[in-house]
């Protein structure tokens, strides 16, 4: 039995997310489906995160075991020439029986754009979060160095959720600009459902000037979704990396 890792690249505009759902296009159902084209065998994928619908990845890991022996190359080329456009699998390792792409996960990067100009977009409105009123980024910089550390974020969770545990050990957050762009890096341990998105859509209200930075120290404290502003867009956001080891 080998176990497979999966580097996946995907524009999650038309689908439901990760997670396989009834009635519904996802990613994983799209991958397990891949995989049955390939071998003829019905064996379910793990993904490292469960990206919600319109949310885009640069590297979701995946892992599935399977008895079959293939090489790295050829689970690559096999796969992609099963796989919609859309999704295309980057890399394939063969990993020890320990490994799970889940569990065994340290650290995810994720970024979140933001175009920041008078006029809305066309080409990019499916990766980019339009705002045309003009944002402070230094005070939204400022503002995110509150997050660093460790916190319970549970008013940045989104409800109902299966987790248990809102604490997450956030270790970078950066705003940049780039002309009218502004990218988001957050990279941490572990993230809570809509998590990124949450603390996206109250940094933007402090970009605007309608909340002080000073705020987001009393919401994380409240512990309470209702404290924090909007939940941001998904079609911002990208998972752009997950580590190990």
């Amino acid at each position: 039995m080998s176990t497979i890792k999966l580097t996946l690249e995907y524009d999650g505009t038309a689908y439901a997310g990760w997670q396989r759902q009834p009635d519904q296009p996802t990613i994983q159902a799209a991958v397990e489906t891949a995989i049955f084209g390939v071998t003829q065998i019905t064996v379910p994928v793990i993904g490292a995160g469960r990206t919600d619908a319109g949310v885009h990845a640069l590297g979701q890991v995946a892992s599935f075991r399977i008895d079959r022996d293939m090489t790295p190359r050829q689970w690559t080329r096999a796969l992609n020439a099963h796989l919609p456009e859309s999704i295309v699998v980057r890399s394939v390792e063969l990993m020890p029986d320990s490994f799970h792409a889940r569990h065994s996960a340290k650290g995810k990067l994720y970024e979140y754009h933001i175009l920041n100009r008078p006029e809305r977009p066309a080409v990019e409105r499916a990766y980019w979060w339009h705002i045309h009123q003009p944002l402070d980024d230094v005070a939204m910089s400022t503002a995110g160095n509150t997050f660093i550390g460790v916190h319970d974020f549970s008013s940045f969770q989104t409800q109902p959720t299966d987790n248990n545990d809102p604490i997450c050990h956030l270790q970078r957050f950066t705003v940049v600009r780039e002309g009218h762009r502004l990218r988001i890096e957050v990279y941490a341990d572990r993230f809570l459902k809509q998590m990124i998105r949450s603390i996206v859509g109250t940094l933007l209200e402090i970009g605007l000037g309608k909340r002080r930075a000073e705020s987001l120290t009393a919401i994380l404290n409240a512990r309470d979704r209702s404290a924090a502003g909007k939940t941001a867009p998904p079609q911002g956001l990208f998972l752009v990396r997950v580590d190990y080891g």
